[in-house]
């Protein structure tokens, strides 16, 4: 089941994305269903089986055909801050010693920082880019985690019963903003730096996990490649160590980190800048377009 949020014509909805990019509006199909796909996701499994009945039946009322919607984020407005694990791929973190002229040294547990819920933005949204703001604007592929039931003190033996789904997320980031305020929220909390989508992948429907692989491009050119099997922290080890006493929440968006080739570690760098186009895919997760366009006056 592939859940995605939508509007069209001012009105906005949720439902289930069909291969051919019609959507299965289910408030439409079961207006008893809560009313954002936040609210779908916090109803627990009551919810995903009744999505289920609508998927198999497909009653013709609730579909919208693609031409008519326009996808958003998937969970447009989160209620919280997105967690993000930083430097999760080994070399990812080789080349930021190595830009740096200094010895590599992996991180010995997981590093959390979080963005601004206003960050998030939907496939195919701009990026504003405001050159005296940040002049060195960067790019990460990451696959999120879309939290299901909540919890405190996650097993990593139940870490995966917490998981509601998985989607892309793109960590645009400021590192001159990084460098400058020597921590990372400022830099990663830009208005529009969390582009998210298409959709969310029922975790029910992932297999192989490891096997998945996640890229980007810019404007064509391939910067970023490796798959999931690589991360230094896996997934059940980022869910136990960020619960550990905080209580995470159905809905919560967790960022898993970025594989290497990012624009800062390449020779010379390579930033964003207005005009370019940015291009994250994650295997059954399709593809998530983010252009860069100047900040409107």
């Amino acid at each position: 089941m592939k859940f995605a949020s939508y509007t069209a014509n001012g009105t906005a909805g949720y439902g289930l994305l069909q291969d051919n990019g019609d959507l299965l509006d289910l408030c439409i199909a079961v207006p008893s269903l809560p009313a954002d796909l936040a609210g779908f996701i916090h109803a627990g499994e009551s919810a995903v089986e009744t999505a289920l009945k609508v998927e198999a039946t497909k009653p013709a009322a609730a579909l919208r055909k693609a031409a008519d919607i326009t996808l958003l984020a998937p969970i447009p407005h989160p209620a919280r801050n997105v967690f993000c694990v930083g430097r999760n791929y080994r070399e990812h973190v080789a080349e930021g010693y190595t830009t740096r002229g200094e010895e590599t040294k992996y991180p010995v547990a997981p590093q959390f920082f979080t963005k601004a819920p206003q960050t998030v933005i939907g496939p195919n949204a701009p990026f504003y880019h405001d050159p005296e703001v940040t002049k060195r604007l960067d790019y990460e592929v990451e696959l999120a985690l879309i939290v299901g039931p909540g919890g405190k003190n996650i097993s990593r033996e139940n870490a995966w019963k917490h998981v509601f789904g998985i989607t892309i997320l793109n960590d645009v980031t400021g590192r001159d903003l990084q460098r400058r305020h020597d921590q990372w929220f400022k830099g990663k909390s830009l208005d529009r730096s969390c582009p998210m989508g298409p959709y969310i992948l029922h975790i029910s429907a992932v297999t192989d996990f490891e096997a998945i692989e996640l890229s980007m491009t810019v404007n064509g050119e391939k910067r970023q490649h490796s798959n999931l099997g690589q991360l230094i922290f896996p997934v059940p080890e980022i869910l136990a160590q960020l619960s550990a006493g905080f209580t995470l929440l159905p809905g919560d968006i967790i960022a898993t980190g970025t594989p290497s080739g990012v624009g800062y570690a390449m020779d010379p760098p390579h930033y964003l800048v207005a005009g370019d186009v940015m291009v994250c895919s994650i295997t059954r997760l399709g593809s998530l377009t983010t252009p860069v366009e100047a900040e409107p006056v």
